[in-house]
């Protein structure tokens, strides 16, 4: 794969003549929502087809995968239609692979996905992961397990080969984590007792791998009973050959301050887990100041610290697949940004005629622009260099691979640079 930043005077036509494939294969392949209007500061991923193959009757995707030594994975990343479709049509050409690329690590890629995410979305998504996190499972201050409506999205992943795994956290009915109900769990060992013999019971009868406890702004005084808890979840499931997965906060050091830290003890928890997600995201978010979600500087300073008190094997890094789009001036406590995907970043800023820009430091871009009422906006998102920039530092710092939060968005600028430089691993 290789990455054109468009300039000012370039076209599509003119970009695919530069790259030798045609504009239909550039916009097949970053899904571009304003083929028409390139915008100046745009970046597009360049794949150019190696091996085509020509649907026959009777052609299955095994035959196929056989036929040129891939696997059918590579098939389904390589071409979205048949992920969605599960359809072979005579006539159709496959991509099998494209030129100059090749794997530089095999890695696993989980992805968070609400269920009520749109399901050709989710089909088109699985062939690039290892681990579907379901979201979520909540619980009672009892013990009694609060299940998610999981049944089509346990089957799909069967059929995709990609192991399932429950989300456990402490959801108020309003959506929001509640460090009362994590407090009520941690002092109360029946309780917690009652909830893990359930999870147990769920996991094995719906055919979950494991579970992802995400408890997030556990109160400071429950660091301990947090751990123990852990602790006992890790014990009981590995009983069964099942896996616990501990989502942490972004922390660049033990002695940070806070809710949404002190609790997420990184040595302690890295210790007795068998993988941890940190949560590298977030830094631009809903209601604070306008800047990039996963600034790439930010984000280095987090995985060097994990990596320093957890074993790398042990550690997904977390990469975010939605971007804001703040109003200005931004007032503290008032501006609330708009939550919406990388393709629709895209989309605004060519409906606006505006040049995108990029921040070397964050390795991200960004643009201004002014609605139809007059009022100034600022968009922070990730593009395909951001998307590699971050992706770059599973090998360099040797971690096990990548968490997306989530994946109700498709973005094909993530996904190229997954399937076109790593291999991910099935279970």
């Amino acid at each position: 794969m290789q990455i054109h930043v468009v300039k000012a005077g370039e076209t599509l036509l003119s970009i695919a003549e530069q790259y030798q494939v045609t504009p239909e294969r550039i916009i097949a392949v970053n899904e571009l929502p304003n083929p028409e209007k390139l915008v100046v500061g745009q970046s597009l991923a360049i794949r150019i087809p190696e091996i085509v193959h020509k649907i026959n009757e009777g052609d299955t995707l095994s035959s196929i995968a056989q036929t040129y030594d891939v696997t059918e994975t590579q098939i389904l990343q390589n071409n979205p239609m048949v992920a969605i479709t599960n359809n072979l049509t005579p006539g159709i050409n496959l991509i099998i692979s494209y030129q100059g690329e090749e794997s530089i690590d095999t890695i696993l890629v989980n992805g968070y996905a609400y269920t009520f995410m749109d399901r050709t979305i989710l089909r088109k998504t699985l062939p690039f992961l290892t681990y579907l996190f379901i979201f979520n499972y909540g619980f009672t201050p009892e013990g009694e397990l609060v299940p998610a409506e999981d049944e089509e999205f346990l089957n799909l992943a069967k059929q995709f080969s990609v192991a399932p795994i429950m989300v456990l956290a402490p959801m108020t009915a309003e959506g929001n984590f509640s460090s009362e109900l994590a407090h009520n769990l941690f002092i109360n060992d029946a309780a917690e007792d009652q909830l893990i013999e359930n999870i147990v019971t769920t996991i094995n009868e719906k055919g979950y791998r494991g579970i992802d406890i995400d408890f997030e702004f556990v109160d400071p005084e429950d660091r301990e009973e947090f751990l123990s808890f852990i602790t006992k979840m890790q014990n009981r499931l590995s009983q069964e050959g099942l896996l616990t997965f501990v989502a942490l906060a972004p922390k660049t050091s033990g002695e940070m301050t806070g809710l949404l830290y002190e609790s997420h003890d990184y040595p302690a928890i890295g210790a007795v887990a068998d993988y941890v997600l940190l949560m590298t995201y977030e830094w631009g978010y809903k209601f604070g100041p306008p800047m990039a979600t996963a600034p790439l500087n930010n984000v280095t300073k987090v995985v060097e610290y994990g990596v320093s008190v957890i074993d790398p094997s042990k550690i997904f890094l977390g990469i975010p697949n939605y971007a804001y789009d703040w109003p200005l001036p931004f007032i503290k406590g008032q501006t609330e940004a708009e939550t919406i995907s990388n393709q629709e970043a895209i989309n605004r800023a060519a409906l606006h005629n505006v040049t995108i820009l990029f921040d070397e430091a964050a390795q991200s871009p960004y643009y201004y622009y002014t609605d139809n009422n007059g009022v100034r906006h600022v968009v922070w998102f990730d593009d395909v260099r951001s998307m590699n920039a971050k992706m770059l530092l599973i090998p360099e710092y040797n971690l096990v691979g990548a968490g997306v939060w989530q994946i109700r968005f498709f973005f094909p600028g993530l996904w190229n640079v997954v399937g076109s430089q790593y291999s991910v691993q099935k279970v």
